[in-house]
């Protein structure tokens, strides 16, 4: 009581407020004005006190993929995994055609984002996609790791306390390229362990080669597979339609221009705000340094790039991949906005917003708002050969029936396609620019508005049809040791002509490669040189293999400051990399710019033997091992990349860097009259080569094509390890390469 006497009136106040909630708190269940949502009125339209879908932003497990696939009744879930972004790709047109076919409603997910203890709870009358690519050496992309650890370790258990999935039904469409040699191995994998669990799979399982025609694989696979599963999970198709997946506004003149992105590939670009740089907000990177490494004269071109990156956080070690983003070249973006009608400077300019009309199937590609030009340059993949699919969904729209005939004459034609578009290397504007042409037109000539005939095609269903424009990965071909503040790569610009023309007069075109093209424009640009690009005019005499012209200065000239041009990067990180140990020997095999990585090997031994020396004298590299690099090229005096860097690194390795080099158009010939190759030098060293290997654990490393030189080093290797375990390459020489693959002392780092 004297407590009491002493409290004024408010402190009064305050304890008996205080006693009053906490007694609401512990009687909340039984006061009627309190208790859960689930005896309240409902909801009007589904919607959450939030305005948000219902479920979608409550307090379930975000990780949850059943209740997210309940609680917005989807029966078919999509896992990918992807890389780049392909096999995310091609999960959403699975998604899309389900909606259409059957009006069935898809959950389309990275599977890093979600828990897997649950699979084994999807409802019956559900099924889950698998779309996986298979990246590296057989290995699973990086974002579908835990995906395969948890389906197959016989020790991971589902909710119900076992291994087993007898209740799923499942798909599998795989993504590979068959000149490597575990051609879609994880596609293969997941369908091998979801049947080992008593899954039930529908359909054939997909598997689509990217050295051929990846979407020829999935479109011949698709029909049969939709058709078994109509059967199984007892729907019809008609029941679905055509619906957008996107609603596209135009805003008023007067939006503020700072909230426009025009190119910039983040929030914080656009804003200037610092941040971690990585693939969702790269850094513009100033170029140091961008020269030619080709003899002056020739008809191909390989450019050397030094990236700085002080200051800017990135970090990389030898063998990492340096992802650049480039842009489409000018002629692209011009002849797509004309066909679509949007030639008009007024119309180029016009900013737009994109509202996704179901983000769990499609979520808007890139940053909004934006402007139709933008999207064009910036965002899109407009400059890949045209799909048979996309053409299909645009020919109800195009501007008289003849073109609509024609165009649709190419996209259910087979031979019909691969002949005039795929052997032509037709874009999608240039095909839609061919059907509606009275007459064939030049693809050299500068498209405008006045030349080609408008198709009125609805801008949402562009979103929907054309990928992202992804970023292009080249090794990095320096040590951070030698190089603690640059990136260095190094690029053959790809040009080449088409192996039909669509021109009955003219000889077929040049395609020139989207990345690689924009670095050499960048190259011209650094050092103020002034060759002809593609010409802006259409000159009719202009030299048609000349490269097109970009837009390289970026969005509101943020990629050019003070003279000095910048290029949006970031590091990917790679398992190819040395031993730690330098008294393991090292195999290094890479012709052309497979070379470019071990120039960064090489650096990174030259760093450590300075330490060394400095250290522990002029024999302190005594009991390294030898470090050999084979490399090939056409001819010592034309291509061969970094000669005049070589030597000195030999010389700062006290000669364990040996290096042997063919040079197909100046080594004399083999007996029976065919060029040396790599592969050649390596069977010519065989001796010291199979001793490095068997006895001091050799490392061996190989980079470049892997359609034809990666296969004919394995073969020689195998031939080379079978007679030195005395037996043969088909038993002996295959276990040992086996072997080597498995403890990651035989690693590879190739493309096709």
């Amino acid at each position: 009581s004297a407590t009491m006497a002493s409290l004024s009136t408010s402190d009064l106040v305050l304890v008996t407020l205080g006693l009053a909630i906490a007694a609401i708190w512990f009687l909340r269940d039984q006061l009627p004005f309190l208790k859960s949502s689930s005896s309240s009125k409902p909801i009007p339209n589904g919607k959450s006190p939030n305005g948000g879908a219902k479920g979608a932003t409550g307090g379930a497990n975000p990780r949850d993929f059943i209740a997210k696939m309940l609680d917005t009744k989807k029966r078919i879930v999509i896992f990918y995994g992807s890389q780049t972004g392909t096999a995310e790709e091609y999960a959403i047109r699975l998604a899309k055609e389900a909606k259409s076919r059957f009006g069935l409603s898809s959950l389309v997910c990275d599977p890093e984002e979600y828990d897997f203890e649950n699979l084994d709870k999807i409802p019956e009358d559900c099924v889950a996609f698998f779309v996986m690519a298979t990246y590296g050496e057989g290995e699973p992309t990086d974002n579908a790791v835990t995906l395969m650890e948890n389906l197959e370790d016989e020790s991971f258990e589902f909710s119900g306390g076992e291994h087993k999935l007898p209740n799923l039904r499942y798909v599998v469409f795989g993504l590979g390229n068959r000149t490597y040699e575990h051609y879609n191995l994880i596609a293969r994998r997941v369908d091998a362990s979801l049947e080992k669990m008593g899954a039930t799979r529908i359909g054939k399982r997909g598997e689509g080669d990217d050295d051929k025609s990846m979407e020829e694989d999935y479109l011949e696979w698709k029909d049969g597979m939709w058709e078994e599963f109509a059967s199984v999970m007892n729907v019809e198709e008609g029941a679905g339609s055509d619906t957008a997946d996107f609603v596209v506004t135009e805003l008023e003149k007067e939006f503020p221009t700072e909230k426009i992105y025009l190119g910039e590939l983040s929030a914080r670009a656009l804003t200037r705000t610092k941040g971690i740089h990585d693939a969702k907000n790269p850094y513009p990177a100033p170029i140091k340094e961008a020269r030619e490494l080709f003899a002056t004269g020739g008809d191909r071109n390989c450019i050397h790039v030094e990236f700085d990156i002080e200051g800017s956080g990135l970090t990389y070690q030898h063998g990492d991949h340096c992802g650049v983003w480039p842009t489409n070249p000018d002629i692209e973006v011009d002849r797509l906005l004309c066909v679509l009608g949007l030639g008009a400077p007024e119309r180029r300019t016009a900013v737009i917003n994109i509202e996704s009309l179901d983000p769990t199937l499609a979520k808007v590609p890139f940053p909004i708002p934006t402007t139709y030009e933008t999207i064009f340059r910036h965002y899109i993949d407009i400059s890949a050969t045209a799909g048979r699919q996309a053409l299909s969904a645009l020919a109800k729209h195009a501007p008289t029936p003849e073109a609509a005939e024609r165009l649709t004459q190419l996209a259910t034609d087979k031979a019909l396609y691969a002949s005039v578009i795929a052997d032509g290397s037709l874009k999608l504007g240039e095909v839609l620019q061919l059907v509606s042409s009275a007459k064939v037109p030049d693809f050299h000539v500068k498209p405008t508005p006045e030349t080609i005939t408008p198709w009125k095609i609805p801008f949402d269903l562009i979103v929907s049809l054309i990928p992202r424009l992804q970023p292009r990965y080249y090794s990095i071909s320096s040590s951070p040791k030698l190089h603690p503040g640059s990136i260095h790569i190094t690029v053959v610009v790809l040009k080449y002509q088409a192996e039909k023309s669509h021109h009955p007069e003219k000889d077929p075109k040049w395609v020139f490669g989207v990345g690689t093209n924009y670095i050499l424009n960048l190259k011209m640009a650094h050092h103020g040189e002034t060759s002809v690009l593609m010409s802006e005019e259409g000159i009719e005499d202009v030299d048609l293999s000349v490269p097109p012209r970009y837009a390289i200065e970026g969005p509101r000239s943020a990629y050019y400051h003070e003279k000095v041009y910048k290029v949006p990067i970031h590091v990917r990180r790679s398992t190819f990399r040395l031993p730690t140990n330098p008294k393991t020997p090292v195999i290094m095999i890479g012709p052309g710019t497979g070379v470019a990585p071990f120039r960064g090997f090489v650096q990174e031994r030259v760093a450590l033997a300075k330490r060394a020396i400095d250290k522990n004298g002029p024999d302190a590299l005594k009991d390294w091992g030898n470090i050999w690099l084979f490399y090939g090229c056409r001819s010592s005096t034309q291509d061969f990349l970094y000669a005049e860097e070589w030597p000195y690194y030999a010389d700062q390795l006290n000669g364990k860097l040996i290096i042997h080099t063919a040079f197909s158009r100046e080594t004399p010939r083999k007996p029976d009259g065919s060029k040396v190759y790599v592969q050649d030098l390596i069977w010519q060293q065989r001796g010291p080569l199979t001793k490095a290997i068997l006895e001091q654990k050799a490392y061996i490393y190989i980079c470049g094509d892997a359609k034809s030189m990666a296969h004919d080093v394995e073969d020689q290797l195998m031939q080379m390890l079978g007679v030195g375990k005395g037996g043969t390459a088909e038993v002996e020489g295959a276990a040992e390469l086996k072997l080597l693959k498995e403890r990651s002392r035989l690693l590879l780092d190739v493309w096709s």
